[in-house]
């Protein structure tokens, strides 16, 4: 076999990207509660169209990268886990560590988060987002709102996982060490990239949900991503990746911004369609966009890398902390912050942004505080 991670040679600095993400995802999803466009269980009109856009913007940059670095990390650890488990341990491990959290969230966490955010959803907005059932504590609530809401991405990261494996079971043969890519392979990678991207948004544009996941249009970026990290873990990339390439790729990726984002959102004035031709439709400004996206996926990521790399990584005051809760974290997240904006913050009327941020204040110790306090229960912290 090709060399991999040797375990026990952690890598601390990837833990710390980790409770990074997620902390991201909480400040997403609480965007989205206060105004930015996207879908999530409670939702709070913005006070102003300022807002709106400002929020919009916080999430629209988060959605180009997060998630695919979260799947690529995914990714960059499964190879040495297959190698030391075979593929029934490692199958195993996979269904206990993601499959448990996915089914507890779908049949116990969802309907519970549903019912605290419609029971303080005005019945004309429940209305208008087309959700027609009576709301209450029976059966036929539970039935139309059990689902995987947030931990799609673990769902798609199992289908992942397990393809993996049927993948190295019929290949049979060794992985080989591969360096680091050059710049011409990076904008190859890119170029692949946007092609799938505005394919793909042709079909199913930004926003829609399809097959259970609300964003199946970033798939080739999301696939993309994690076979890269399982290739990656045969060659150390994360830390043999040269600092100067990915600052060199990041400063495309701030060009791009300034360049293509704005050419992307200028085409958007002279559609009938409005703002929906920014985000796929086989528009020009969807091309834009795609590309863009595509550059800033692959420059924000390495530069991420970069930067943690450098900074955090050792095991410091917080790693443990964060290395052990971040999974946890990202599992109670979406209950923690509709419990927090719909009960507790829904009577306070403030301007939009600065609810956001007084929401953010609250909700992220929160869901850390409450994360470390459920792994405390009894075997708990074996799942999660």
């Amino acid at each position: 076999m090709g060399t991999a991670i040797k375990p026990g040679n952690r890598i601390y600095f990837v833990d710390y990207i980790r409770a990074a993400i997620v902390s991201l995802v909480i400040l997403h999803h609480i965007a989205i509660t206060y105004g930015a466009s996207g879908s999530f269980y409670y939702i709070e009109p913005a006070t102003s169209a300022v807002a709106t856009d400002l929020l919009s913007l916080f999430t629209n940059f988060n959605q180009a990268w997060f998630l695919g670095l979260l799947f690529l990390l995914s990714g960059y650890f499964s190879p040495t886990s297959f190698d030391r488990k075979g593929p029934g341990r490692f199958l195993k491990d996979r269904l206990i560590r993601l499959g448990i959290p996915l089914l507890i969230f779908f049949f116990v966490l969802s309907p519970i988060t549903c019912y605290i955010a419609f029971s303080h959803t005005p019945a004309a907005q429940l209305v208008a987002s087309g959700i027609t059932f009576p709301i209450g504590l029976n059966w036929q609530f539970y039935l139309q709102t059990i689902g995987t809401g947030p931990l799609w991405f673990v769902e798609m990261l199992l289908i992942f996982e397990f393809g993996y494996a049927a993948w190295r079971v019929a290949a049979r043969k060794k992985e080989q060490d591969r360096p680091f890519p050059s710049y011409r392979k990076i904008a190859f990678f890119i170029l692949l990239l946007t092609t799938a991207s505005y394919l793909i948004r042709i079909v199913l544009p930004i926003g829609a949900e399809a097959l259970g996941f609300p964003s199946l249009f970033d798939f080739p970026q999301y696939l993309s991503f994690f076979i890269i990290g399982l290739v990656a873990a045969r060659g150390d990339w994360l830390r043999k990746m040269p600092s100067s390439m990915a600052k060199r790729v990041f400063g495309v990726a701030l060009i791009a911004t300034a360049t293509l984002l704005v050419l992307a959102i200028a085409g958007t004035e002279k559609s009938s369609l409005g703002w929906g031709t920014l985000y796929g439709y086989g528009s020009l400004a969807s091309a834009f966009y795609a590309l863009w996206d595509s550059i800033f996926a692959v420059g924000m990521s390495m530069f991420v890398i970069a930067v943690f790399r450098r900074y955090f990584n050792s095991a410091g005051r917080f790693w443990k902390f964060f290395s052990q809760h971040f999974y946890a974290a990202y599992i109670l997240q979406a209950t923690i912050i509709v419990s927090v904006t719909a009960v507790v913050l829904s009577s306070v009327h403030i301007e939009s942004l600065l609810k956001f941020g007084l929401a953010s204040v609250i909700i992220l110790p929160l869901v850390w505080a409450i994360a470390w306090l459920v792994r405390k229960i009894p075997f708990a912290d074996r799942v999660i």
